[in-house]
């Protein structure tokens, strides 16, 4: 599957849009688990126990908890580029798919430029999408979903569909000692 990214549109509709604010979010989400990653404390390995669970028997999954600082800078940053939180949160029950066009090109546009300003995008293949494919035992699930009729082990074959999209860099501006992340944007007071 190919796309032309220089064609433009003329008219965006709601899907398109909610589409847009779905990956936003979807971003967010995992700039939110990446920052957590980062910024969980390293402890010492601990002793095993004498006692081997049963090979049945799995392991609860350790979870940490997200430092939400980053996914709350990268919200501010998409809000001053694109306006996105007063898009997100404005009724675009009264207007016509023009005005929501039109809404949907600058909050686009603006995203865009924070996403390139900010972070260093790949894509996870690099075979052309619509390409066969054949994954040997133990690839990455974590870069690789697979779909459709999923059964026995690997190496499988399929056609690539998407070739997926990861970060390969993140530049952050540093925040100021007690700068506080929970406020988007600040209020504004016209004299």
């Amino acid at each position: 599957m190919n796309f032309d990214l220089t064609a433009m549109p003329t008219t965006f509709d709601a899907a398109h849009v909610g589409l847009a604010v779905l990956a936003a979010l979807f971003l967010i989400l995992y700039l939110v688990k990446g920052a957590s990653d980062k910024s969980a404390p390293q402890t010492a390995p601990e002793p095993e126990a004498k006692e081997q669970p049963r090979p049945e028997a799995k392991a609860a999954p350790q979870l940490r908890e997200a430092t939400p600082d980053a996914a709350l800078q990268l919200l501010s940053l998409l809000q001053q580029e694109a306006r996105f939180i007063d898009f997100i949160q404005e009724d675009l029950g009264g207007f016509s798919d023009a005005d929501i066009g039109a809404a949907a090109r600058v909050v686009h546009e603006g995203s865009r430029k924070a996403l390139n300003e900010y972070f260093t995008l790949a894509p996870v293949r690099s075979e052309e999408e619509e390409s066969r494919v054949t994954l040997p035992e133990g690839f990455n699930a974590h870069e690789v979903r697979l779909t459709g009729n999923v059964v026995g082990k690997a190496p499988f074959t399929g056609t690539l569909v998407h070739r997926g999209w990861k970060v390969t860099e993140v530049k952050l501006p540093k925040l100021a000692q007690g700068h506080d992340t929970r406020v988007i944007a600040p209020a504004e007071v016209e004299l």
